[in-house]
């Protein structure tokens, strides 16, 4: 019998509506403040509300690397170099194939998927020679590896939203079977393109603007929700063994100590709570814990009219009697949903809420919907609030679920994001 490795996080980078690092991060999440901004889609009557990045990374690249570089890539290639550089790493090439890259993705490169599309349809002119290599699912990992000489597994995962989970549970499995060393683990998604617009749209389950602030258009839990907010970004974790971790004297933020995964078999496009119920069941097992020991939820709640409700139910399933006690927020209400890259950014704001002692809140749940009954951090965060474990959910098209446990790390020094200032 091989016996597990304790795998512990040593690297975080994030590239989201509300903060382009860490720092920032948990200045937003302290303060509530949303990156729900208006989007009004060319081509298409409606506007909608996105989370938004605010801002273009074409800069941070060379004119003749940009042509195979969709705008996810570029996110997820910021993202994946600050995590890395934050584990103070930078060429595994000495590593050979005792590193790896787990990959994250829905769409991949759809700026350059629709821009590809109105070239040939509306211009009537020939594709631009690099459009495959730049929209390809897999092309944030192969950028990433390239650059940072990544010579182990470099997958990629396309499970709905719950692809960056899958992506990191994947290589948590990896590193604490002692297949691999190291890992950088994420994902990133660049969807707000008229493309995905439409076809979001067409299953009615988005968001509109709310008249009064754009900002307040997601509302998780809430009896007015009205739907989900599409969201872009990266968001990246640098996993390692922790026997590996303190030969290099480096800290830690915490253990990544457990993964469940599980599938609903149920519809391509409603949730069921058994499988919810299972992964989070399977996560709490797999870290040897029991529901009591969770201090923090960090839900998937997306907005949606029927997905909270199911999701409430099936964390009560999973918790039982320890989820009256249990803090849930859904952070979606400020950055949006990033598909792909939202099991990822959520669990990096785990890790920060956990390194910085604080609670972060499910912003504009005014009035909780009876039928999404938890003990929701609502609207304002908790400051002050030890964590010693933490879990994040997450769930898609397609059944699949993820749940991710973190827990402090008792024998490594505690790392934290630079100086961040909280407001009490």
């Amino acid at each position: 019998m091989v016996m597990k490795r304790d795998v512990v996080i040593t690297g975080l980078g994030v590239v989201s509506p509300i903060g382009c690092d860490p720092m920032e991060l948990v200045s937003h999440l302290s303060t509530g403040r949303s990156g729900i901004r208006l989007c009004e889609p060319k081509w298409l009557q409606k506007k909608f509300p996105g989370g938004v990045v605010p801002r273009s990374f074409a800069g941070e690249f060379t004119k003749l690397e940009l042509p195979f570089l969709d705008r996810c890539q570029q996110m997820a290639i910021v993202a994946s170099r600050q995590a890395i550089a934050d584990a103070g790493l930078g060429d595994f090439s000495d590593y050979k194939q005792r590193a790896g890259l787990f990959y994250g993705t829905v769409r991949g490169g759809a700026e350059t998927e629709q821009s590809g599309y109105e070239q040939i349809l509306i211009e009537h002119k020939n594709a631009r020679p690099f459009t495959v290599m730049a929209m390809m699912h897999n092309a944030g990992a192969a950028q990433i590896s390239i650059r940072h000489k990544i010579l182990g597994p470099v997958m990629t995962h396309s499970t709905a939203c719950a692809s960056s989970g899958t992506a990191i549970g994947e290589a948590l499995r990896a590193v604490r079977d002692g297949y691999l060393d190291v890992a950088v683990a994420g994902g990133a998604e660049a969807p707000l393109t008229p493309g995905v617009f439409w076809v979001f749209d067409a299953t009615r389950a988005l968001a509109v603007p709310d008249g009064l602030d754009v900002g307040r258009s997601c509302r998780p839990f809430a009896t007015d929700r009205a739907g989900l907010v599409l969201g872009e970004g990266a968001a990246f974790v640098v996993i390692e063994s922790a026997e590996h971790a303190k030969r290099r004297g480096v800290s830690c933020y915490a253990s990544l100590s457990g993964y469940g995964v599980a599938s609903d078999a149920y519809h391509i496009a409603a949730p069921q709570s058994q499988g919810e119920t299972t992964a989070m069941r399977l996560a709490l097992d797999d870290a040897g814990l029991t529901p009591a020991d969770i201090g923090y939820l960090n839900a998937h709640a997306t907005a949606t009219r029927g997905g909270d409700a199911i999701e409430a139910k099936a964390i009560h399933l999973a918790f039982g009697e320890a989820a009256q006690a249990l803090p849930v927020s859904s952070t979606k209400s400020l950055h949006g949903h990033l598909l792909g890259a939202t099991s990822a950014l959520e669990l990096v704001i785990t890790v920060v809420a956990m390194t910085e002692s604080f609670l972060p809140a499910t912003a504009h749940l005014d009035n909780i919907d009876p039928e999404c009954g938890l003990n929701h951090v609502a609207n304002t965060p908790v400051f002050d609030r030890q964590i010693e474990h933490a879990m994040s959910f997450s769930s898609g098209f397609g059944g699949t679920n993820v749940a991710l446990v973190i827990s402090k790390h008792r024998e490594m020094p505690a790392k934290r994001p630079s100086n961040p200032v909280l407001s009490s």
